[in-house]
């Protein structure tokens, strides 16, 4: 395709479909959006709502924002098994090959892959990667969880250690999911406002887990390699509005990620950082 599908017409139809998917195997599709040039204005108003610096250079998160469309396109499918609300983002795995610039024109292509059993359930990967002049330049992995009966007992949560290396405290707040919502396009009712968050179950809007991951790599910024891999798991959303503490500290090949509720210390996003790529 040529331009990237609508993600409200997309939400509208999963919202009327919900009931249709069912299944144990995962649609064959490969979505592709070939040559999308990259709107200034866009990329700015994005990266200053994230907090990176405005510059032409394309934060790792910000592929994954113009691949997402395609990933949703192929969850409302009537052949992919389960119905997208209700679906949870626990991990999200970015590689950068090199930087991409504004000035460049980006292809993408996303499939589903690899469709397993989960202690609470099942779980896939939405599997996206961004091309250059037919190179890739990006590739990313966002694995979804269907919840189900558990298979085995949840076992007890082990004491956290203090966090460790530099803390940053950042207030994350109530409108945060309208403002990324409105330069990512994901206008999922559950970010949005207190009210339509309570119909799926949450006291209060949440922020997105993407919106998240990138405040989180703005701590690292200027600090990274030309090629690197960025893995995080979602542990608990962050109700808004919310404060975070957001930990980085070197590692022996990167940097360790640690963010928590700033009151309360619950754990809300863990991962790593490591140069070099697996594209």
């Amino acid at each position: 395709m040529k331009s990237p599908p609508s993600l409200a017409r997309l939400y509208a139809q999963a919202a009327v479909t919900s009931s249709l998917h069912r299944g144990d195997s995962l649609p064959d599709s490969v979505y592709e959006l070939s040559d999308q040039s990259i709107d200034p204005g866009r990329l700015a108003a994005y990266q200053r709502v994230c907090g990176f610096r405005v510059s032409d250079e394309l934060p790792p998160t910000y592929l994954h924002v113009l691949a997402f469309p395609l990933s949703v396109a192929l969850m409302v499918e009537r052949a992919f098994p389960f119905p997208l609300v209700g679906l949870v983002h626990v991990t999200n795995s970015i590689t950068v090959v090199r930087p991409v610039r504004a000035g460049e024109s980006v292809s993408f292509t996303v499939r589903a892959q690899d469709l397993r059993a989960h202690p609470a359930g099942r779980q896939l990967d939405l599997v996206a990667y961004a091309r250059v002049g037919g190179e890739i330049v990006w590739s990313g992995r966002s694995t979804y969880l269907r919840r189900g009966k558990p298979v085995e007992p949840r076992s007890e949560r082990a004491a956290l250690a203090e966090q460790s290396g530099a803390v940053a405290f950042v207030r994350v707040p109530e409108n945060i999911g309208r403002r990324y919502g409105a330069v990512s396009g994901d206008r999922n009712p559950i970010h949005l406002h207190a009210l339509s968050a309570r119909a799926f179950g949450f006291p209060q809007a949440i922020a997105h887990g993407m919106w998240l991951k990138a405040r989180t790599l703005v701590a690292l910024e200027g600090r990274l390699p030309e090629a690197y891999t960025v893995d995080v798991a979602f542990k608990t959303p962050v109700l808004l509005p919310s404060a975070v503490a957001i930990a980085t500290e070197r590692t022996s090949d990167g940097w360790g990620l640690d963010v928590r509720a700033a009151r309360s210390g619950r754990p809300h996003l863990a991962g790593s950082v490591h140069a070099g790529t697996s594209a």
